[in-house]
């Protein structure tokens, strides 16, 4: 079954207008934005080396530690794809004794919670590919763009960002997870394409769909 690749890229900041905003994330513009977020995952990536290199000998004081580090971002990450909050604990859980087991795996290329955030998306994502989730194929290209304006970088996008993780949870689950693994886990649609066993046209035709949705649920 086919993984998903680490991007290194998990977090958008974005536009205060709501279409704006949509827009900003949806054409990649965010890149400058999430650079300084990147050296910073460079520098900490190995800031738990301790903590990991004792659960690979099995110290469950050690995976108590490392799990109240991550376990609520491993849990939002799973709840926006599956958007089932007991799937999504059982997910979290499920995915810490993998890692735990598999620990030996881990190299060190990329922060732990890079790696153990991989193995929460793949889970997710076989979970909502169980539900046998209908994509529909548009030929027409055309993908609703929406006019460009000016970037802020302000608290109350962070608000917005909120309305639309809120909004996300009322949209179909193929809206959903392809809006998901492009806006806020930063994979693209040639990979979304591979990952889903649809092809990159009809990525980004659902979600455009989504985006349109998404707009006008929030205005």
């Amino acid at each position: 079954m086919y993984r998903v690749p680490y991007t290194g890229i998990s977090h958008i900041k974005c536009r205060i207008n709501t279409r704006n905003l949509i827009h900003f994330a949806a054409h990649r513009k965010f890149n400058r934005i999430l650079e300084q977020k990147i050296v910073l995952e460079q520098v900490y990536k190995n800031i738990h080396e301790d903590l990991i290199e004792a659960c690979k000998g099995y110290d469950r004081k050690a995976q108590s530690q490392l799990y109240k580090l991550y376990y609520k971002a491993m849990y939002n990450t799973s709840l926006r794809i599956v958007n089932d909050p007991s799937e999504a604990e059982d997910i979290m859980q499920d995915s810490f004794l993998s890692a735990f087991e598999k620990i030996d795996q881990y190299s060190g290329m990329v922060s732990f919670g890079a790696w153990l955030k991989r193995i929460v998306i793949n889970r997710s994502i076989d979970i909502v590919k169980r539900r046998k989730i209908h994509f529909e194929e548009i030929s027409d290209d055309r993908h609703g763009e929406i006019a460009s304006e000016e970037i802020a970088d302000t608290e109350d996008a962070m608000v917005a960002i909120e309305r639309i993780k809120a909004c996300m949870e009322k949209l179909a689950d193929g809206y959903r997870l392809i809006l998901s693994l492009y806006l806020f886990e930063g994979y693209d649609h040639e990979e979304i394409a591979e990952i889903m066993n649809i092809s990159s046209s009809t990525s980004r035709s659902q979600f455009a769909r989504a985006r349109k949705k998404l707009v006008e649920m929030m205005n």
